[in-house]
């Protein structure tokens, strides 16, 4: 988590730093963080785009740790990821089809359909700050 939290420090979204490290046997398969479309302006450069109360401008720590595992051929099948603040709806359906079998995280940050999901897939949630 540690490794996650500094990560977090390279979030380009002034409004919630976000990291994401994958792991499988110890080994880091990916990271990544909050940040803009790759190769657009940052939110801190270009403000941002808000919905419900959201910055959707962004791609989420967990879904860039996602592709940059694709980009770089990485199987994160079986692995374990470790994020800054509990996954969102949508990043817990990425993991879940990553294959995944481990969700650590810090700041609670989700909904109930998450732990009820978690449960039916056998997907661990482990809050650390608890």
């Amino acid at each position: 988590m540690n490794i996650a939290r500094e990560v977090a420090t390279r979030s380009t979204c002034d409004r919630k730093n976000v990291g994401a490290v994958i792991v499988r046997e110890k080994s880091i398969l990916s990271t990544g963080y909050n940040g803009s479309l790759r190769g657009l302006p940052h939110c801190d450069e270009a403000g941002h785009e808000m919905e419900n109360g959201h910055c959707v401008r962004t791609i989420h720590a967990e879904a860039n740790a996602i592709v940059q595992a694709a980009r770089n051929g990485v199987r994160i099948e079986g692995g374990e990821i470790y994020v800054t603040a509990s996954p969102c709806y949508n990043c817990f359906k990425m993991i879940a089809n990553a294959g995944i079998t481990k969700i650590y995280f810090g700041e609670f940050y989700s909904d109930e359909r998450i732990r009820q999901h978690a449960r039916e897939l056998g997907i661990e949630l482990i809050h650390l700050d608890e």
